[in-house]
C-alpha cells in the first residue's frame, strides 16, 4: 500500500472585507465595536476551517484571521512598541526601480503600522491570543479534525522588522524577544495545536534589512537568530514545531535572493520536524537538488512549496505531483509533505491571488499529492 504524501499550506488565507475594514481600523487605533469584530473572527474562522477539510488538505490552520499581518501583530499583545519603523525595498526592487514604482502606483504595497521597539518589552493583560486559540480549537472539534496548525512571529523577525529603538543593542533585542515570545508558543502548543514560526529573517532579510551587510556577516546574524528560537522553544516538543522560511511573498525579479544552500545548513539546526520552504516559484523551483548534497536529518519533514502563492495560474496536478518527485528523488517519500510557496494573505486585505482562485490551487495541490502518492 502507498504510503500518502499530506498535505498543508503555509497559513494565511484571504479575510472576507468585513474583516479587513476591522483590523485596518483596529491597526490604526480607530474606534471599533470589539464585541462585533470577536464574532466576525470567529464567524471567518469556522467557515475557512470547512473550506480547507472540503478540500481535503490535512494539516490546516486557522487563516491568522485575527491578524493584520504575520508579524506586526505582536504590538496587540505586547507592551513596548510604538512609532513606525523604518521601511527598506527589497534590492531586487531597487534594482528595478521602474518596476518599483509601477508596483507603488498600482496599490500593491500594503499599508499597515509597523512599530519600533520603543519601551521595555512585557506581555499585555489581554485575551487575544486566547480568543484566537478558542476560536480554532471549537472549529476543529465542530469538524472532527485534530491536525490544526497557528502561526506565530519568530524572535528573529520581529528583532528585524519591528526595530530596536530601546534596548542597548540588537542582541539584547533578540534576547528579550525570545523570552516574551516563549509564552505564546508554550500556549499555543499545549491545547495539542501545531505550532508554525514564521521566520522569513532567515532568507527575506538578507536583500532587504541586510542588503548592505556581505554575506558573511548576515549568515553569522542567521545563526544567532536560530539561537535564539531554539531557546524560545525549550520547553515546546520538537514533534508540534514547523518553521516557514521564505524570500518575500511578492512578484519580483527576487535576483538578490540567498540561495537555500547558503542557508540550509543554518535552518537546520532548528529545533523543529517540519520545513517549510519556496520550491514552486521560478526562483527557487531548482532548489530541490540542494537535497542531494545536504541530507535532510531522519527526524525532520521537508514540506516543499509546490504551489505558487504569488500567481493566478493554477497549477495542473500533474505539475504539482512532477515538483513533489523531484522531491522524493532525494528525500524519503514518508519525509515530505506537500505545501505552498507562503501565505495567500500575509497582509490583510492583500493578496495577489484571487479568493476563489486560492482554494481552487489547495484543491490542485490536494490532487496531485494524491497522483504522487500513487506512483512514488
Amino acid at each position: 500500500m502507498n504510503t500518502k504524501i499530506l498535505t498543508t499550506h503555509v497559513g494565511s488565507l484571504p479575510r472576507s472585507k468585513t474583516l479587513s475594514e476591522f483590523l485596518f481600523a483596529k491597526d490604526k487605533g480607530e474606534s471599533f465595536n470589539l464585541n462585533e469584530f470577536d464574532e466576525v473572527v470567529s464567524q471567518n474562522v469556522h467557515e475557512i476551517v470547512k473550506k480547507q477539510l472540503d478540500i481535503g488538505i490535512d494539516f490546516i490552520s486557522d487563516g491568522e484571521m485575527s491578524k493584520i499581518s504575520y508579524a506586526t501583530y505582536v504590538k496587540e499583545r505586547i507592551n513596548g512598541f510604538s512609532g513606525e519603523s523604518e521601511r527598506r525595498a527589497p534590492a531586487d526592487l531597487d534594482a528595478f526601480p521602474e518596476y518599483k514604482e509601477k508596483i507603488a502606483k498600482s496599490g500593491g504595497t500594503p499599508t499597515y503600522t509597523r512599530p519600533c521597539c520603543t519601551g521595555e518589552l512585557s506581555l499585555k493583560k489581554n485575551s487575544d491570543l486566547l480568543k484566537d486559540i478558542n476560536n480554532f480549537t471549537s472549529a476543529l472539534k465542530s469538524n472532527n479534525h485534530k491536525n490544526g496548525f497557528m502561526n506565530s512571529a519568530s524572535p528573529g523577525v520581529i528583532n528585524v522588522f519591528l526595530q530596536n529603538k530601546y534596548y542597548n543593542n540588537d542582541d539584547e533585542y533578540l534576547e528579550k524577544l525570545s523570552s516574551i515570545m516563549s509564552d505564546e508558543y508554550e500556549k499555543i502548543t499545549s491545547k495539542n495545536l501545531y505550532l508554525q514560526i514564521d521566520c522569513p529573517d532567515l532568507a527575506l532579510a538578507r536583500h532587504m534589512n541586510f542588503k548592505d551587510i556581505d554575506e558573511k556577516s548576515f549568515l553569522h546574524r542567521a545563526e544567532k537568530q536560530i539561537e535564539a528560537l531554539n531557546a524560545s522553544l525549550a520547553a515546546v516538543p520538537q514533534d508540534q514545531i514547523r518553521i516557514h522560511i521564505c524570500w518575500g511573498n511578492y512578484e519580483g525579479p527576487h535576483t538578490f535572493d540567498v540561495g537555500l544552500e547558503k542557508i540550509l545548513p543554518i535552518v537546520l539546526k532548528a529545533k523543529t520536524k517540519y520545513l517549510l520552504i519556496e520550491s514552486s516559484n521560478p526562483r527557487h523551483a531548482h532548489e530541490w537538488k540542494v537535497f542531494e548534497n545536504i541530507k535532510l536529518p531522519k527526524d525532520k519533514v521537508i514540506v516543499p512549496g509546490v504551489i505558487d502563492s504569488t500567481s493566478n495560474f493554477v497549477e495542473h496536478p500533474e505539475v504539482v505531483s512532477d515538483r513533489l518527485r523531484q522531491f522524493a528523488s532525494v528525500v524519503p517519500k514518508d519525509q515530505i509533505m506537500a505545501g505552498t510557496d507562503c501565505g495567500f494573505s500575509t497582509f490583510a486585505g492583500f493578496g495577489k491571488v484571487d479568493e476563489k482562485i486560492c482554494y481552487e490551487k489547495l484543491d490542485s495541490l490536494v490532487k496531485g499529492a494524491k497522483i504522487a502518492s500513487n506512483i512514488i
